[in-house]
């Protein structure tokens, strides 16, 4: 018969085994730790900078994923519980129906947790989504994917900043009058620099346009500069 601290080295294993492949595992229990870092100390905002679109649609849906997942387990547990008892015995458990209890006990304060995340998601007085896009194809078509799924699990989102923006200030054709007034007395390399520009000033402002277009009567939609340095420290944040 295995001891108390083997049966518990036991179940640790076997969840880990368990939970190391649930979507979204690794994205909830990080925001789950930040939220206990911060709940002690005196902030008036958190910024939570999640992944890409298809983490943090991962980290939204766990805990449907997690109810599911804690359903069969259940509905299983009566049907196959001399199965699971023999798997928990391989990772050095001991008595079997003690180790269930124990699996089932851990789950269910896994999914205590992920529904308190859950909550704080969902109450529009604590939390916000900003969807951060740069004025391409495939970004405004991932932030369009993610203001949907943001409305069907019912988290508030009504901020939009589009990034990287070449001279937000002025539209391209602006800049292509300029840029046909003086072109020909341009040297050379700077004739192909200033053109190749103004391709990438166009195409960003049809994408702009398009941005506007979706979310511009709903959301805040904020243009951000292209600038000439990185964005790091408290200085440049200013």
């Amino acid at each position: 018969v295995g001891t108390g601290s083997e049966e518990e080295s036991g179940i640790s294993a076997l969840m880990a085994e368990l939970t190391s492949s649930i979507p979204g595992i690794d994205e909830a229990m990080s925001f789950s730790e930040l939220m206990k870092q911060v709940q002690s100390l005196d902030y008036d905002v958190v910024v939570f900078d999640t992944a890409p679109t298809g983490h943090t649609l991962r980290l939204l849906s766990f805990p449907t994923i997690l109810e599911k997942a804690l359903g069969k387990l259940m509905e299983l547990k009566d049907r196959f519980g001399g199965l699971i008892g023999q798997a928990s015995a391989m990772f050095g458990g001991g008595n079997p129906g003690q180790m269930q209890d124990m699996m089932l006990g851990r789950l269910e304060e896994t999914r205590a947790v992920i529904n308190k995340v859950n909550d704080a998601f969902q109450d529009p007085d604590l939390t916000t989504f900003v969807c951060v896009c740069i004025p391409e194809f495939l970004s405004i078509f991932e932030t369009e994917r993610l203001v949907q799924e943001l409305s069907k699990f019912g988290i508030d989102s009504h901020n939009i900043v589009v990034n990287q923006v070449l001279f937000p200030e002025k539209d391209a054709e602006e800049l292509a009058e300029w840029l046909d007034a003086n072109l020909a007395s341009l040297p050379k390399e700077a004739q192909d620099i200033c053109s190749k520009m103004m391709a990438r000033k166009k195409m960003q402002d049809k994408y702009i346009g398009q941005c506007f277009d979706l979310y511009g009567d709903d959301f805040n939609v904020t243009l951000m500069p292209l600038l000439d340095y990185e964005v790091r420290g408290v200085e440049k944040i200013k």
